[in-house]
């Protein structure tokens, strides 16, 4: 029979035995989960940012806060399979404001053979009619291009209801005159938030970063700008990276015919 001394250092020997049983499932689980995600999200040190693997279509998105962009080295650079095929170009803001690198970056990114897309940077409080007549004014898409994008991330002191009134007018107008749907970018909270269900029936540009495989939102989406940290040539400070959900098939058919 066992002495009370005995049996405690039996106890103290289980636990042990058990705390260490249970250390080693922990290591097992993190070291899967790492093998899982560095196979879908991996570092590209010529990028400056990890990039989150299984997608086809890379591009970035610019403003004047790029400066002057030598567009021809950006389509040039590639690293294994990743070279960027798109940008979104930041045309306009509020009712009057247009972005004074955007002529040039509009010109020189289809000149260097990139798909090229124009967005405005919404202010809320602004008629949405007139913030989408001062897009029309600056921006004439064509074949090939992205659909327009609205960009909409800040309340203002506006409440929800409002910006949704404001939004939605913009997006009509512009749908009207260029005969296509608009994108809508926005980080997911702030779509979680404000817009919701209602713009549900509208493509996605969702702005998440330093997720290993997708934006967490659970609706749809078609873009994702993964990071705002990236490198490219041809720009001298950072950029925002994005990828498409899709195949190469499906992003043509999202451009203008």
């Amino acid at each position: 029979m066992l002495t009370r001394k005995q049996r405690k250092r039996f106890k103290r020997i289980g636990f042990s035995l058990l705390a260490l049983f249970l250390l080693a499932v922990m290591v097992l689980i993190a070291v899967q989960w790492f093998s899982y995600h560095k196979a879908k999200y991996t570092r590209y040190p010529a990028f400056g940012i990890f990039i989150p693997g299984g997608y086809e279509v890379h591009g970035i998105d610019v403003s004047r806060y790029q400066s002057v962009i030598a567009w021809e080295e950006v389509k040039n650079m590639q690293v294994g399979k990743i070279r960027m095929s798109f940008a979104f170009i930041k045309a306009t803001q509020g009712t009057t404001s247009a972005d004074p690198q955007f002529e040039r970056n509009w010109k020189k990114s289809k000149k260097a053979g990139l798909i090229r897309g124009a967005y405005h940077f919404f202010q809320p409080g602004r008629d949405g009619k007139e913030q989408a007549a001062n897009f029309i004014d600056k921006v004439k898409l064509e074949p090939g291009d992205l659909p327009p994008v609205l960009d909409v991330e800040q309340l203002n002191g506006t409440g929800a209801t409002q910006l949704r009134t404001e939004v939605l007018e913009w997006l009509q107008v512009v749908e009207q005159h260029y005969g296509v749907k608009p994108i809508i970018y926005t980080n997911v909270d702030f779509y979680i938030r404000n817009l919701g269900s209602e713009f549900d029936e509208y493509l996605l540009w969702a702005a998440h970063y330093y997720q290993p495989e997708e934006p967490r939102i659970s609706r749809s989406w078609t873009f994702w700008q993964h990071s705002d940290e990236g490198r490219v040539n041809g720009i001298t400070s950072k950029v925002d990276f994005n990828v498409f959900n899709g195949d190469s098939l499906s992003f043509r058919q999202l451009l203008i015919e």
